[in-house]
């Protein structure tokens, strides 16, 4: 079963996988797809507002990330860390729980990225904003380090997230029964 969607112009037939007996999702993955990847970065760059430097979870949301700061000139961007790594310092580190991870994780920011932050305008970005943890965590942390989020964005917004107010999306992705109809 396969769930067709244009984004940013580019059509896709995505996958459906359950994620339990009640409940499956279309899987978004731009891993690999140049095409979609460089689309949805020109889109979300249009809608954006004014940012010093975007901010983004890994890892699904890194060739997202890298190709809007690409597009837009800039050479810095930063990553909020699953685990923490040694070169790491002064790490700031939040929980979150995702519909697509199994049970809570960590986030770890490097203590000199927060540091590039503290004052200035902060882009969110992700590549599929769904219950919202992830977002709510890269935010706390961006909070944590005294940057002004002026933005949270994704290319999906996924069931009711498509419904909030706070977020700029380029298309919306609706959840799925698991048997692969469309949750009303």
């Amino acid at each position: 079963m396969v769930y067709p969607i244009t984004v940013a112009g580019v059509k896709r037939d995505l996958p459906i996988c359950n994620l339990s007996d009640t409940l499956s999702i279309a899987a978004f993955v731009i891993f690999g797809d140049v095409e979609l990847t460089c689309a949805c970065a020109k889109a979300l760059l249009e809608k954006a507002p004014e940012f010093d430097y975007m901010v983004a979870p890994e890892a699904k949301a890194i060739p997202l990330i890298h190709e809007m700061a690409r597009q837009s000139g800039r050479n810095d961007y930063f990553l909020v860390r699953k685990k923490k790594k040694a070169y790491m310092n002064g790490v700031f580190e939040v929980v979150d729980k995702s519909i697509t991870t199994e049970g809570e994780q960590k986030l770890y920011m490097d203590g000199a990225d927060a540091a590039k932050m503290k004052g200035k305008r902060i882009l969110i970005l992700d590549d599929v904003i769904s219950t919202g943890g992830s977002l709510a965590a890269v935010e706390d942390l961006v909070n944590q380090a005294g940057g002004n989020v002026v933005g949270k964005m994704a290319i999906l917004a996924e069931g009711d997230a498509a419904k909030r107010d706070d977020i700029i999306f380029l298309e919306p992705l609706p959840l799925f029964n698991a048997d692969g109809t469309v949750m009303g």
